[in-house]
């Protein structure tokens, strides 16, 4: 998982929105910043199409070093090279369309998608409570990769309809998301498997800031001063 906010991405101007919920994943490059580990940074590179291609295509690379004279045959015929971009792309890294449909069954999708609303509404409630926001819709936005085959990759940003902006998290915010969001049953394969079995791109789920409970409040008021804030 990866926690889109200015103390976590390198290139902070790709953070920037001008409409919610606004996608990232296969639109814009994040970078980590140092500290992100570098199963991180290993993931986000597998998640670049060219990279992919290159990695499929280096057993073509491999026969025209040891088999010199094959280079011109292998130079001319593209198709070839084709067939094993889709193979691995379509067949290798991602669900066919069939096989997608029987990741999780209706029920396991209906119970899975109940428990994230849940959590993200626990997420956004302490997060309005412990900002002392009043108005406004807050997002829980939460994209991931269709590339089925590998370590899952997820997206994930508290988005504001109040600028609209990308809610820079504290350290407190993150590591409530970080407890929170994908513990077990929900794990973060769990909810990639739901959300290619009902065609789910994104995952948005809002919060109204009013909704804040008083008791919600108070306890956020409790924290804060048990913390010297």
């Amino acid at each position: 998982m990866f926690i889109l906010s200015p103390a976590t991405v390198a290139n902070r101007d790709a953070l920037q929105i001008k409409w919610l919920p606004r996608r990232f994943l296969g639109r814009t490059a994040l970078w980590p910043r140092a500290g992100g580990g570098w199963r991180l940074w290993a993931r986000l590179i597998l998640e670049k199409e060219f990279l992919r291609y290159m990695i499929a295509l280096s057993p073509f690379v491999i026969a025209i070093l040891i088999w010199r004279e094959t280079a011109p045959a292998v130079a001319g015929a593209p198709v070839p090279m084709l067939v094993v971009i889709f193979l691995v792309e379509m067949r290798l890294l991602r669900a066919s369309p069939a096989r997608r449909a029987r990741l999780v069954s209706e029920d396991a999708a209906d119970r899975g998608l109940d428990l994230l609303r849940a959590r993200a509404r626990t997420i956004l409630t302490r997060i309005a409570a412990g900002r002392g926001l009043q108005s406004g819709r807050l997002h829980l936005v939460i994209e991931q990769s269709d590339l089925l085959r590998l370590p899952p990759l997820s997206l994930v940003s508290v988005q504001s309809e109040d600028g609209p902006e990308l809610l820079p998290l504290s350290d407190e915010e993150r590591a409530l998301i970080t407890d929170t969001l994908f513990a077990a049953p929900l794990t973060e394969r769990a909810l990639q498997r739901i959300g290619l079995a009902r065609g789910i791109e994104i995952h948005d789920l809002t919060f109204e800031s009013a909704q804040v409970s008083g008791h919600a409040r108070l306890a956020a008021l409790m924290a804060a001063r048990s913390t010297g804030e």
